[in-house]
């Protein structure tokens, strides 16, 4: 998540987290047809989606399309208070019923996101303030609650002076294997995240050669 202020179009995907943005073909999960990608539009959606539990539920609809019973267990709050938050997601266009089952003579209705990446647009939103080191603290809080770093564990940082044109194809060549990281087909019993950042740095440099020297 991003300041509400002077900033690009930006894929929430935390919650791919936010989700991969490039619409694979190939992609595995979730278990049900989304559009790739679905604009903010209005303040009702950024306050709708930019709050904890509902950041955790469409988190959590990404890998699959789940019941409102089955949410609740999963996050360990009450049925009523992710009923709530489900009809406030759906209100908003942010989520829908993909599918319903019966079950013991009841209509078990299955949520899925309406998009797989969540847009941020680049008009101001009163009442919305995101830092934009957002992912990375957040990251950084689970990073540290790592009990076993020899598996599936990496981190490292990198600088290299670039033109701008090089550094926006980095920064798609970036987005491209989170979308490949997302569309992973679900298993195992840890949820592994992938952080990816790239920003300009104030960071002095050399000065180029001259005449080949």
């Amino acid at each position: 998540m991003v300041p509400t202020a002077s900033r690009k179009d930006f894929p929430v995907d935390f919650w791919s987290g936010f989700a991969d943005h490039t619409g694979m073909a190939d992609h595995k999960s979730p278990d049900y047809d989304l559009d790739k990608t679905l604009a903010l539009e209005t303040p009702e959606q950024y306050k709708t989606l930019f709050e904890q539990t509902r950041v955790q539920i469409v988190d959590l609809l990404l890998e699959r399309a789940a019941t409102i019973k089955e949410l609740a267990v999963t996050l360990g709050k009450p049925k009523g208070t992710i009923g709530h938050h489900v009809s406030a997601l759906e209100d908003a266009g942010l989520i829908r019923v993909v599918r319903t089952k019966m079950v013991r003579a009841i209509e078990a209705k299955y949520y899925g996101r309406t998009a797989r990446t969540y847009v941020i647009g680049d008009k101001p939103v009163v009442g919305i303030e995101l830092a934009p080191d957002h992912f990375l603290q957040s990251a950084a809080t689970e990073f540290a609650r790592v009990e076993d770093p020899s598996v599936g564990t990496l981190s490292t940082l990198r600088y290299a002076r670039i033109p701008d044109e090089m550094a926006d194809e980095w920064a798609k060549r970036l987005a491209e294997l989170a979308a490949e990281f997302t569309a992973e087909p679900r298993g195992g019993q840890t949820t592994f995240g992938l952080l990816l950042a790239m920003y300009p740095t104030d960071r002095p440099h050399l000065p180029d050669r001259e005449g080949g020297e």
